[in-house]
């Protein structure tokens, strides 16, 4: 028996871990992504430094930051190039490649940058999308009223990231953050709880060709720049999210089925009292010997131990978690998890993973 999935979740999607080395004049080629990344987020690993995000849409030494509403940079000591098994970055001394830190890149691969579909309201300036991975980048100048804008990826993104690149926080759209989540939203760049604000996309879910803007600055600016990442669920590679915690520790707390082993999986809580920020976890970071104890914030701390859950071949246990960040009773948790494997291949065969 055949099944839609994706065998090799590593031809779109990689965590690569890499060690700084620059002194004020070195860039560095970092290799074995194993494809030609479309983007890029690098957070150090042992500095409190900020996150950066390069995308080949806006092109080489342009930056954003995931945890702060600055407006995009451009510099050439940050990304170089995107070579064909990774990146080369430049001779920045701290966001990118500062001589004794580590660092870690999560990178995606788009890569078809012409025929994408859709009568919409508004025509991108550039982009990039992928329909078999269900990831695109979308670039364009906001009109400062409700519009819709092409996605390429064939069916409803599950997930949207919305960024004004001339300053202002982020905009999450998640498709399980509430029972009304194309009214609500969530904030990249900050701790905040779920948002109830019908501007930020319209009050307009998603379709399998278009997504929709509203008048809100941080997602269609008058004449200002804007940049979405839209990702779509595929089984055996991305799923979006949600589950409520129990309180409870050993079998009495969730186990999250994915369909896949997990590679990288990003948690927010979505309610207030107290907030609490973005979580990364992924298979490559160790903290004492075990990766399933690397938590890193996307607010910019350095990797960190504590909460260690249980990556599975069908997808994560919060096995001896019973804090307010991950597993408070009641309370309900959004999520976004990428694939090392799937836990059914194609032809119908398991995976042996843990």
């Amino acid at each position: 028996m055949a099944f839609t999935t994706i065998d090799d979740p590593t031809i779109y999607f990689n965590t690569k871990l890499y060690a700084g080395n620059s002194t004020g004049s070195t860039q560095q080629a970092i290799s074995g992504v194993g494809f030609s990344p479309d983007m890029v987020w690098i957070a150090p690993r042992t500095d409190s430094e900020k996150h950066s995000i390069a995308d080949t849409v806006r092109g080489t030494t342009k930056t954003i930051h995931p945890n702060d509403n600055s407006a995009e940079e451009t510099s050439a000591g940050h990304m170089v190039s995107f070579d064909s098994d990774g990146f080369t970055v430049g001779v920045d001394n701290y966001s990118w490649n500062k001589s004794g830190s580590n660092f870690v890149s999560w990178n995606w691969k788009a890569g078809t940058t012409s025929g994408i579909s859709g009568s919409p309201s508004i025509t991108p300036a550039s982009y990039s999308f992928n329909s078999s991975a269900g990831f695109s980048i979308i670039k364009w100048t906001g009109t400062g009223a409700n519009a819709t804008l092409p996605h390429g990826l064939g069916v409803a993104p599950a997930l949207i990231i919305i960024k004004n690149l001339d300053g202002g926080h982020w905009r999450v759209y998640h498709h399980k953050n509430t029972s009304a989540p194309e009214t609500d939203y969530l904030e990249l760049s900050t701790e905040n709880a779920t948002s109830d604000n019908n501007t930020a996309f319209n009050d307009t879910a998603p379709t399998s060709t278009l997504f929709s803007v509203g008048s809100m600055d941080e997602t269609n600016k008058n004449t200002e720049n804007m940049i979405a990442y839209c990702m779509a669920e595929k089984q055996g590679y991305f799923k979006a999210g949600s589950y409520t915690g129990t309180g409870l520790s050993g079998i009495r707390s969730p186990f999250i089925y994915l369909g896949f082993k997990p590679a990288l999986i990003i948690i927010k809580k979505t309610s207030a009292s107290p907030v609490r920020g973005w979580v990364m976890e992924d298979n490559k970071r160790s903290q004492n010997g075990d990766t399933r104890n690397n938590k890193i914030e996307a607010g910019g701390d350095s990797t960190s131990s504590g909460d260690a859950k249980d990556f599975l071949s069908n997808g994560f246990h919060l096995y001896d978690i019973t804090g307010d960040w991950f597993n408070a009773s009641g309370v309900v948790y959004a999520y976004m998890a990428w694939a090392e494997s799937p836990f059914t291949n194609s032809s119908g065969v398991p995976n042996n993973a843990k």
